[in-house]
């Protein structure tokens, strides 16, 4: 038996059983919010955008220090062994054996680099976008910790359903035995309810697979393995369910003109464009002169050991350097010719984006509108599935229904069941997904989906 507190249709004391079962187990479960947290510090994609931020934040200093003045000290301690021979009758030979030593200061203040000036500016523009990144990776970790939260849900629920209709049609299958034994059934009915019985055993054993592999995907972003999990309330009604945002839910097209002023998916497309745009004006900038102040300082001395002589040199310089770049083999122009190429792409990409935003915001609406409608729907589907199942039994006692009938009206059942556990769970990641879509979606929103699991 699988820790999870739905109730699957079945007989009353596998209901009284499974109920009781439920009550012990939920109140050790964990629920949604706490397999979040433990998301937030495990899951490696998550701390990967973390790392990322940190790295964007960098570009601003590395950004602002090419307008700032470069410093840079040279010193050196030289030992000379000089020998000299005059050409004279008889030669002579002067040697001199001493140590130099020496050191300068330069300072190179940019006046005028335009390269310079339009990379500080994209610094801004690339921080900007890490921080847009960092705060869709939040929103995407609480997306996935949902969906995979739900899934498991989802795989459980599957697991029961079998397990609940594999005891309701071995129960079909003993029955249709004692029929035939008895003479009042034919071998059609056993062959038939063997068929199903087989069938269901077959989806047991995929579901029971399915369940461990939405666990493993749960368990990758905690790093542990997931224990019992706080399951939706059976007395769940979407209406009462629904994030204040989401409450007047007038016009789509509203929500779709919100998302394209506030994603931050379409933010970081948006940085990206200007960022290719300002690499264009970047690389033609290279066609363009510099201007630096340029001083210098340094002072070197050294004593010659034969003579005893000392030497101090100083020199000083403060000035204003001029370089005009003529040709560098067409480089200049290869990389402009580049820049726009990304410009193009970079521009195609933000149109792409926006369009699949636009679509994305407009399933996520109708998940919402719609799915109030489509649970009220199944869970009535599920009230006249009971009383179908019920009548199909009666009717096979006094004669009217087959064998066949019960086993069609049960497998109708429990498709209903699990379409309405499956509607469940996407009207509450259709509601995280529309906040996604607008770029407000918070742990706050995920605190009012936790409340209804119980």
């Amino acid at each position: 038996m699988y820790p999870h507190t739905r109730l699957i249709i079945s007989g009353k004391a596998f209901l009284l059983t499974l109920a009781t079962l439920s009550t012990a187990l939920s109140a050790n479960a964990t629920d949604l919010l706490a397999i979040y947290h433990a998301a937030q510090g495990q899951d490696a994609v998550f701390a990967g955008a973390q790392a990322a931020q940190r790295a964007g934040q960098e570009k601003l200093p590395q950004g602002r220090s090419s307008l700032l003045p470069s410093v840079s000290l040279k010193a050196d301690s030289t030992y000379n062994d000089n020998s000299i021979q005059y050409q004279s009758i008889p030669p002579v030979t002067s040697n001199s054996q001493y140590n130099s030593h020496g050191y300068s200061v330069n300072l190179v203040q940019p006046l005028f680099r335009q390269q310079n000036w339009l990379s500080y500016t994209e610094a801004q523009l690339q921080v900007a976008q890490t921080d847009a990144q960092f705060k869709s990776a939040q929103q995407d970790l609480i997306l996935r910790v949902a969906q995979a939260y739900f899934d498991v849900l989802m795989a459980q629920d599957s697991v029961q359903l079998t397990q609940t209709q594999k005891t309701a049609i071995a129960e079909q299958l003993e029955q249709a035995k004692r029929n035939f034994e008895v003479g009042s059934a034919t071998i059609t009915d056993t062959h038939e309810a063997q068929a199903r019985y087989d069938l269901v055993v077959s989806q047991e054993i995929a579901a029971q697979s399915n369940l461990q592999i939405k666990k493993s995907a749960l368990q990758q972003l905690t790093n542990t393995v997931p224990g019992p999990l706080q399951a939706l309330n059976p007395q769940f009604k979407p209406e009462t369910v629904q994030l204040p945002e989401l409450a007047q839910l007038v016009d789509m097209e509203k929500w779709v003109d919100a998302a394209q002023h506030s994603n931050l998916q379409l933010a970081v497309a948006q940085a990206a464009a200007e960022l290719a745009d300002k690499e264009v004006a970047r690389n033609r900038g290279g066609h363009y002169p510099t201007l630096d102040i340029v001083a210098s300082y340094s002072q070197s001395y050294g004593n010659t050991s034969s003579l005893g002589v000392r030497n101090d040199n100083l020199a000083s310089s403060v000035g204003v350097q001029l370089n005009m770049p003529l040709y560098q083999g067409g480089a200049t122009n290869s990389k402009w010719r580049e820049a726009q190429a990304n410009r193009d792409r970079a521009q195609a990409e933000l149109e792409n984006i926006r369009r699949t935003i636009a679509l994305q915001t407009r399933q996520a609406y109708l998940g919402v509108v719609n799915g109030i409608a489509q649970v009220q729907a199944l869970q009535q589907a599920m009230t006249s599935g009971q009383s179908l199942l019920e009548a199909s039994k009666l009717g096979q006692e006094v004669g009217v229904r087959t064998n066949l009938d019960v086993l069609n009206a049960q497998q109708q059942l429990y498709s209903t069941q699990r379409d309405l556990y499956q509607a469940e769970y996407n009207y509450l990641l259709s509601q995280l997904q529309l906040k996604a879509a607008i770029g407000t979606l918070a742990e706050a929103d995920l605190v009012k989906v936790n409340q209804a699991l119980h």
